[in-house]
């Protein structure tokens, strides 16, 4: 007869907090004035001048105020005009109508030091931002208020919304932060990569992006508005591209510019996945190929990734890293060769501004997937683009009567038609290799569990071995059963196999078979853990 054995299955769900479904400035760049921002068929036009911007993201929240001016520092050096961040709604008022702004939620101070660099400032509002932050960045309360739906036609929704976003333009203006009255702000986005998911919400998606353009514009806020991935965007909102190649994005509006907000450098990081990896040769031929086909204004997403302190990170085991594998990484240190290879890049560029400009390109065929892209002025100024976009073999091209060596994969830059000052697939800058030391946190701690260098642990009890465990029947909505107090949910099932079950035979064990994973699984047989299992999820 077999044993009495007592048989405990403990499944987890974790809580996927997200809503729905990655020394070198230019002297006009400035801050002290007023600036009027406006927009044509070419580009972003800053006191009636066409300027050529790149742009990089730093969420101010992702790393301390005290790495603040080294990170944009470092941006500017790096050749960036432009620093793109998102605001987050549920670190800056966790509780309705108590709003945060100190420490690392001080998004003034963030907003005043890169003006103070020279560098100008795209402003994401949102205030949905995904950006793998938890539940988007809609604060918890938010969900419980009686008869809201997210991100749709609906009356109490878009009344938080507009409250916030006015609350933090409202900020902006009276800092005066915005170009308009001589700060660094030049664009705000709002709403996220809604075109990517409206087809969900039917018509009334229509309705809700219509309501969010006019209501951003009725801020009045001197500066143009943007909707990324949002080909229905009404006028005058600008329509932009995310992804990691946008050469291909034509705006819908003909008096639009072409523009880049989302230029993906790597990809977050997943808890027991790969560390996400994007080489340099492939990002500056996105790049190249972007302002070769028309663009104007592009962003690196990101150019520093930085931390998701605390329970911040949102999404399917995503990370506390938010490297990005960016040209600055998670702890403010210069990526190498990337930081420096695109520094080179954006030299190049802008040697081109002049022509790129003036006019829209011309394109030629040199060969199979080789092609010469030619911006030329009426007064003789000249800037070429020439692409091997094949993968496999380099190829020789002859243009304006002379020979070029196209490696695959590539694109040469000469910016007076003549010389190539830049290959996307020629890497000369340095290369450094990162070592980091492992210590052990063990060595140093005390009987309390507290670390003499100050980090601490928590053991968090496991299923119904929790104080607080309910009995319920069936699935719960995971939101309103944990109030967000813990990414984790624990459902626990127990079972006695008194081994003269009908089912058994003699000298067979008992199988147990159990549908679905959740996120993680551990089966305990009378209180030993036995096995466990995770689902595996593609992000």
């Amino acid at each position: 007869m077999m044993k009495k054995v007592v048989i405990i299955v403990v499944l987890m769900l974790l809580s996927i907090i997200i809503t729905t479904t990655l020394s070198m400035s230019v002297s006009s760049t400035t801050t002290d004035t007023v600036a009027a921002v406006t927009y044509d068929e070419r580009a972003l036009l800053i006191n009636g001048k066409r300027r050529v911007l790149i742009s990089g993201s730093i969420h101010y929240p992702r790393s301390t105020p005290e790495m603040w001016p080294d990170l944009i520092q470092k941006s500017k050096e790096g050749g960036l005009d432009v620093i793109e961040t998102y605001v987050f709604w549920n670190l800056h008022e966790p509780v309705r109508n108590q709003f945060d702004f100190q420490g690392r939620s001080d998004l003034v101070k963030f907003i005043k030091l890169v003006g103070e660099a020279g560098l100008y400032l795209h402003l994401r509002i949102g205030p949905y931002v995904c950006a793998e932050w938890n539940y988007g960045g809609f604060p918890l309360w938010l969900h419980f208020i009686p008869g809201i739906q997210f991100r749709t036609d609906n009356q109490p929704f878009k009344m938080e919304m507009q409250r916030f976003t006015t609350k933090i333009v409202q900020l902006m203006k009276q800092e005066k932060l915005y170009a308009s009255q001589g700060g660094p702000i030049i664009l705000s986005q709002i709403e996220n990569e809604y075109g990517n998911i409206q087809s969900g919400y039917g018509s009334a998606a229509k309705s809700y992006i219509n309501w969010s353009a006019s209501m951003a514009t009725s801020l009045d806020t001197g500066v143009p508005w943007v909707m990324c991935q949002q080909a229905d965007a009404p006028d005058p909102i600008i329509n932009t591209c995310n992804g990691f190649y946008c050469d291909q994005f034509t705006p819908n509006s003909n008096k639009k510019p072409k523009m880049w907000t989302e230029n993906w450098s790597g990809w977050f990081l997943s808890f027991g996945g790969a560390v996400p990896h994007r080489p340099v040769e492939d990002l500056a031929f996105a790049v190249a190929r972007f302002f070769q086909r028309g663009g104007t204004f592009q962003n690196y997403y990101m150019y520093h990734g930085g931390t998701n302190f605390g329970r911040s990170t949102g999404g399917p085991f995503i990370a506390t890293s938010y490297d990005y594998d960016a040209p600055i990484d998670e702890y403010g240190l210069v990526r190498q060769p990337k930081w420096g290879h695109l520094k080179d890049l954006h030299k190049a560029i802008k040697l081109c501004e002049e022509a790129l400009i003036a006019t829209d390109p011309t394109s030629t065929s040199l060969g199979s997937n080789l092609e010469a892209h030619v911006y030329k002025t009426n007064s003789g100024v000249c800037a070429a683009f020439l692409a091997n976009v094949g993968t496999q073999s380099d190829a020789t091209v002859s243009f304006n009567g002379n020979s070029y060596h196209l490696p695959a994969w590539s694109v040469s830059i000469l910016p007076d038609c003549k010389t190539v000052v830049f290959n996307t697939a020629k890497v000369n800058s340095q290369v450094v290799n990162a070592k980091l030391t492992s210590h052990s946190l063990e060595e140093t701690s005390d009987s309390s569990g507290a670390f003499s260098s100050g980090w601490s642990w928590v053991d968090e009890p496991v299923g119904i071995s929790k104080s607080n465990a309910i009995t319920k029947p069936g699935l719960l909505e995971q939101i309103n059963t944990t109030a967000d107090v813990s990414d984790y949910l624990w459902y626990s099932l127990s079972t006695q196999i008194q081994g003269t079950e009908p089912f058994l035979k003699e000298g067979t064990k008992p199988v147990i078979h159990v549908e679905s994973l959740g996120h993680a699984l551990h089966a305990f047989i009378n209180g030993k853990l036995a096995g466990d299992a995770e689902r595996i999820i593609h992000v």
